[in-house]
Formats: structure tokens, C-alpha cells, sequence
């Protein structure tokens, strides 16, 4: 006769076995914080279009007759504002912006609040319910080479198109601001369109470059997009006699001046001295353009011909933070250190909430081997930029 295990031990001995189980599934103290540190999944790409399209729209230009010109981008920066391209509203006697999310409705817009001319940025008011806008998120931080991003536009009138591709390439154009290169195909029509990272923040609006018959991908960072306000309106017209005003050497001088910033955008820096060496012998008075010239010959190597250039700027400009700063730039590719850190201290005491000055100064400091003074400086830099205090901090440690 066989024995039988009593039901009463059956239940304790399965009670035992949940019991073991549990605590072998149950995470220990070390892999609970993992867990709630761990970053949160990131939206996907299709998610993060449905959250951001609304904010979107298309600008629709139209001359005096009523006929149509040429389309653009545009997206809400505040209620009823939208920033787009200077060169989409170029000429138009009448602009619309065309919705791209629900119904699709169109408002016109009452004119112009404040104009870029040289970033190619014109933030216009629309006549329209402030509850039918919502702003988009703007980030001034840079991505790096490599990250992923995505554009929404209108590309030959194809309204609310979507591409994606990476940031190949971050570069700077002295007076502007940073310059991002990017793999989306974009046309046309996707000039003012805005360039997201994944997170679904705005970091540019992208403006279209012609090279050699072919479209390069650009975009200009946020923070010229950001100081972009205005409280009195501008009609269109009145923005097409501005543009047309000034002496013909000023104007001849603005020409070769665009077309050097054009080079800049491209990265042509051979090029782009060409033109802003024939800007200075139009207007020589203008200390924008001898900052150019400086930046494009520090680019070539030829940093004594850069301090000249600088210093030129300088004089007509006295208390300019870029001219000090690119001129401890020339001073430090120069090896002139001592120099280098005179500048850029320069540089900080004309704007003291100009974060590049005191990473540079940083950096002058480490090539001295003044390592206290580093450190001095990381830290000015954690209220300001504390990203860009923690990289010199790391160029420190290296």
C-alpha cells in the first residue's frame, strides 16, 4: 500500500514553493534603483509628428493682383506669431497662413511684427483666435553630429510632408549663430519649416541653399529665432520700400555682404572672403563685415592677417563681444596666449552673459597651464551654460 502525502502538507509545501518563487522574480535593493532611474522610453517618430503638426503651417504669398507667389513654412513661436523665412514674404503684397491639422483653415496675416534680414527671419501676426495656436517647444541646445532629427513642410505644395535623416555637420557663422547641416531631403517649400529633435523640440528653421544646382539641407539655430520680437506692425509694403532704401554703395555693399553669408551657410569659406572683401571696398565703415573677414582668414590659417581684421572691426565698433572674442580666437590659433586671454576677458566684461567667452577663456588658461583659473571659470559658466561649463571641466580632466 502505497503512503499518501496528507492534504494539509500538499497546501504548505506549494505555499512554500510561491513563496520561494517570489522572492527569486522580487528585485533587491541595487536593481530596484536601476529600474527607476532608467530613462523612459523615447516617443516614437510617428507619435511625436501627431503632437507637434498642429503648431505647423503653410505661408501662402500673393501680389497686388491677388496672384499667387511663392509658398513657404512657418510654425507658432507664441499665440497668433509665426516665425518663417524672410525671403518666403520677399515682394508679397498679401500672406496667408493655410493650417495644417483638423479642418485645414486658412487666416490672413495682418503684417509683419519684426524682420532678420540677415538671418532671412521675419515673425509674422496672424489674425486669428489665440486659443486656435499652439507654440512649439524651442531648445537652444546644439545636437551632436549623428543625432537623429525630422522636418515638417510643405514641399512643392505638398502640405505637412514629413522627413527624417541625421545632423551631419554643426558649424558657425560669426553674427548669426550656429548652422545645421542635416540628411532630410528638403525643398523649397520646407524654407521656414521647423527642424525637431526627437524629444519634439524645435532646435532651427530650416532655409534652403542652392550649391551647384543642388539643395543643401540648413538650419539656423534657435537662439536668432528666439530674440526675434516686435510690437508694432509692419505692412508688407512697407517692408518692400525698407529693403529698397539706402545709398547704392550701401546697397551694392549689402549684395556682396548677403552673398558672403550665403558662402558662410555653405561652409565655402574661400569663397566667402571674396565676397566680403569686395562688401569692405564698398562700404569699409561696417564692422560686421571686417569680423567676416577675420573669421574667414583665421579658416584659411592666416591668423596675423585675422588680428588686423579684427582689430579693423574693432575701431569702428568698439565695444563689440564678437570682434573681442574672435580676436582671442586669431590671438589663440596664433599661439599668443597671454593675448588670447586679454580678449576674451574683453569679451566677457562688453557682455558678461556671453557663455563662449568664458569657456574660450577657459581654454586659453589650460594651454598656460593656469589649471586654478579653469576651474574658476567652469564655474562662472554654471549659471549661464552649465553644459558648456561641464565640457570645459572635462577638457580639463583629459
Amino acid at each position: 500500500m502505497k503512503r499518501s502525502i496528507p492534504r494539509f502538507g500538499l497546501v504548505l509545501c506549494f505555499l512554500a514553493f510561491i513563496q520561494i518563487a517570489n522572492a527569486q522574480d522580487r528585485p533587491g535593493p541595487d536593481s530596484t534603483r536601476q529600474l527607476s532611474t532608467a530613462p523612459q522610453q523615447a516617443a516614437s517618430l510617428p507619435e511625436l509628428v501627431r503632437r507637434v503638426k498642429p503648431s505647423v503651417v503653410s505661408v501662402l504669398t500673393y501680389d497686388a493682383k491677388g496672384e499667387a507667389l511663392i509658398s513657404g513654412t512657418g510654425f507658432f513661436v507664441r499665440a497668433g506669431e509665426v516665425v518663417t523665412n524672410m525671403h518666403v514674404i520677399k515682394g508679397a503684397h498679401r500672406v496667408e497662413i493655410h493650417m495644417l491639422e483638423g479642418k485645414g483653415r486658412t487666416y490672413p496675416v495682418a503684417g509683419a511684427l519684426a524682420v532678420d534680414d540677415e538671418a532671412d527671419l521675419a515673425l509674422l501676426k496672424v489674425d486669428m483666435p489665440s486659443d486656435r495656436s499652439r507654440a512649439l517647444t524651442m531648445t537652444t541646445a546644439l545636437p551632436d553630429e549623428g543625432e537623429q532629427v525630422f522636418v515638417i513642410g510643405n514641399p512643392l505644395r505638398l502640405e505637412g510632408s514629413v522627413s527624417d535623416g541625421i545632423v551631419s555637420a554643426v558649424r558657425e557663422v560669426p553674427d548669426l549663430g550656429r548652422i545645421i547641416q542635416v540628411t532630410a531631403p528638403v525643398s523649397h517649400g520646407n524654407s521656414g519649416s521647423p527642424l525637431f529633435n526627437m524629444r519634439g523640440e524645435v532646435i532651427g528653421i530650416v532655409t534652403v541653399k542652392v550649391t551647384n544646382g543642388q539643395n543643401i539641407n540648413l538650419a539656423l539655430g534657435i537662439p536668432r529665432i528666439a530674440a526675434l520680437h516686435g510690437t508694432e506692425l509692419m505692412a508688407f509694403d512697407q517692408i518692400a520700400a525698407k529693403a529698397k532704401a539706402g545709398s547704392q554703395p550701401e546697397a551694392l555693399a549689402e549684395v556682396w555682404y548677403r552673398g558672403g553669408i550665403d558662402s558662410l551657410w555653405l561652409g565655402n569659406y574661400d569663397n566667402a572672403l571674396n565676397y566680403f572683401e569686395t562688401a569692405a571696398n564698398r562700404n569699409p565703415r561696417r564692422p560686421e563685415t571686417w569680423i567676416q573677414i577675420g573669421y574667414c582668414k583665421v579658416k584659411q590659417g592666416r591668423n596675423e592677417d585675422a588680428i588686423r581684421a579684427y582689430k579693423r572691426a574693432l575701431q569702428l565698433k568698439p565695444n563689440s563681444s564678437e570682434a573681442f572674442n574672435k580676436l582671442g580666437d586669431a590671438y589663440f590659433f596664433a599661439g599668443r596666449f597671454d593675448e588670447a586671454i586679454t580678449s576674451y576677458k574683453d569679451a566677457a566684461r562688453v557682455q558678461p552673459n556671453e557663455p563662449d567667452a568664458y569657456y574660450n577663456l577657459g581654454l586659453a588658461y589650460l594651454e598656460t597651464g593656469d589649471r586654478d583659473s579653469v576651474v574658476i571659470q567652469a564655474r562662472r559658466l554654471e549659471s549661464i551654460d552649465a553644459e558648456l561649463g561641464k565640457k570645459l571641466l572635462a577638457e580639463l580632466h583629459r
